[in-house]
């Protein structure tokens, strides 16, 4: 059965195209400082938004028209991976990644729910077997149950830290046989509401004897896949204990889990931590932290994750600036954890959605890639901090002072002069990058 029939094989056309089913920028056999671009950005899909999602919202049901709605249970998990592979075909990305939730329902039992995700985790397999796709990473969902309403590692109760565990367990196992290049945990409700009721230690303890019992699973079981944690500071809960990527590294490093885990930095989530994506990613990056990314973007208006397909070419290009300054993302890639607005409610609209963000990152990579090779931004830092290159300095950074001879020094300084950031100037030297890209 074809699900999008109207729709053929995306292929690349160039800027001049006025097809609306084609890439105008993105093109994946285009060698950039001697990788291809669909090598450098690994684009994926994400299940959830964009085969599970119906488009309802606090205020409406679901309106998408997906053909595959017309089935239920079983039946509607198996029309989801025929529909996925067919879309992952036209499109020509080369992974995709899911929630355990996303693929397969939940049973009545435990029992059943692994039942389940066992017959369709079999069926993904077989089509994987004769496609290009390759699934980028899986996790499992534990936020969404009532079950999870106190969290899932961190909850008050440890039947559901047992549960979570299991679910984890499975998670992993499923990570192996698919060959999952990564597995993320993204605690939706591990945080807290109030102090009042919370005893945050504990709960921080639990998480991190969580994590270790993971790692030690992972290792029992031959599974080789990069862990990543996913930070986000609020929804569902107000205070999320992976905040931001700062407060994540200071979690790993108190629970000794920094040598097994990295970050999968979604955009949005950085917005809603009052920082921007590349100051997430710059901070995962000079940490050694920076392991892949939900390639996403919020609406500046609203204050909440709206998870929209990222068509910012400045934030797309100073993304992929960082990206390449970290010498690619490894085994990790740009995931579109990106869903259709409620209104571009017809099957076509994902693909849309889906070339304009391709084509986005697609940009900013090609200015990246300019802007490093003509050291526009390096050659202007260095030049910023020459200070430290030489005399007092080079003391510094060195380690050869102290405050007895900075004192001296300091003593002896006729006037400080400091240099302009020339914040505008470079800010305008990206936009002509920008815009030269976009008219070749």
């Amino acid at each position: 059965m074809a699900y999008f029939e109207n729709v053929n094989q995306i292929k690349f056309e160039g800027h001049t195209s006025t097809n609306p089913l084609a890439f105008k920028y993105y093109n994946p056999e285009e060698k950039i400082a001697g990788k291809s671009m669909e090598e450098l950005l690994r684009f994926g899909v994400a299940y959830w938004h964009t085969f599970t999602m119906d488009g309802s919202d606090p205020f409406g049901s679901g309106n998408m028209l997906r053909s595959w709605d017309k089935f239920s249970g079983m039946d509607l998990a198996k029309a989801r991976v025929e529909a996925a592979f067919e879309f992952f075909e036209k499109i020509n990305v080369p992974f995709f990644c899911f929630h355990d939730v996303d693929v397969a329902p939940e049973g009545n039992t435990l029992k059943e729910t692994y039942e389940n995700l066992d017959e369709i985790v079999e069926m993904i397999k077989d089509y994987m077997s004769t496609s290009k796709t390759k699934l980028l990473w899986n996790t499992a969902n534990m936020f969404s149950h009532p079950r999870f309403v106190h969290g899932a590692a961190t909850s008050v109760n440890a039947d559901v830290f047992a549960y979570s565990a299991a679910k984890v367990k499975k998670g992993l196992e499923v990570a192996k046989d698919l060959g999952s290049e990564n597995y993320v945990f993204w605690g939706g409700r591990e945080g807290y509401e109030t102090l009042l009721n919370t005893n945050m230690k504990l709960e921080l303890d639990n998480l991190g004897r969580f994590f270790h019992m993971a790692v030690d699973y992972a290792k029992e079981i031959g599974y080789t896949g990069q862990f990543l944690i996913e930070p986000k500071p609020k929804e569902p809960t107000k205070h999320q204990y992976d905040f931001d990527v700062a407060t994540g590294l200071a979690f790993l490093q108190k629970y000794d889990l920094q040598n097994h885990f990295k970050f999968n930095i979604e955009a949005n989530h950085a917005t809603l931590a009052g920082h921007t994506f590349e100051h997430e990613l710059h901070v995962a990056r000079i940490n050694g932290m920076l392991g892949s990314v939900d390639a996403n973007q919020g609406d500046p208006l609203l204050g909440w994750d709206t998870d929209e397909f990222p068509t910012d070419l400045y934030s797309s290009t100073l993304a992929m600036y960082e990206i390449l300054k970290n010498g690619g993302l490894g085994s990790g890639g740009l995931n579109f954890d990106a869903k259709v607005r409620r209104g571009s409610f017809e099957p076509e609209d994902l693909f849309y959605a889906h070339i304009a963000g391709m084509d986005s990152f697609a940009i900013g990579l090609k200015v990246a890639q300019k802007l490093i090779d003509d050291k526009v931004l390096d050659g202007f830092i260095e030049e910023r901090y020459s200070s430290y290159t030489t005399g007092i300095g080079k003391d510094i950074v060195e380690g050869n002072t102290n405050f007895h001879k900075l004192e001296d020094y300091a003593l002896q300084l006729p006037e400080i002069k400091n240099t302009s950031g020339r914040t505008e100037r470079l800010k305008s030297i990206i936009n002509q990058y920008l815009l030269s890209a976009l008219s070749k």
